[in-house]
């Protein structure tokens, strides 16, 4: 994992079914990811309907779905791993102290 200084842009995005895109970054970096794994929650629900999928467009840089569904554009360009989904020890026992 590299560390950027600046905020890597989405330019150009290619859909490859069935949850798989192919991105270009504005510094010049090709990346394919597959999000078939990450797609969990209500926002991604409509993702898991392929022609809602394909519906992926380029604003500011970053994708968006038409639900507003948007991805960070410094995980997809491979800088940092995406916060998990799992709640960590920490956060459970906050939860349970309640």
């Amino acid at each position: 994992m590299k560390k950027t200084t600046k905020i890597p842009r989405v330019i150009a995005v290619e859909v490859r079914l069935p949850y798989g895109l192919h991105l270009t970054f504005n510094d010049g970096v090709e990346r394919d990811v597959d999000l078939e794994q990450d797609m969990w929650g209500p926002m991604f629900e409509p993702l898991k309907d392929p022609s809602f999928f394909s519906q992926v467009t380029i604003e500011h840089g970053t994708l968006v779905w038409p639900n507003g569904l948007d991805l960070d554009p410094v995980v997809l360009h491979g800088d940092y791993e995406a916060a998990s989904r799992e709640p960590t020890v920490e956060t459970r026992s906050r939860h349970e102290a309640r």
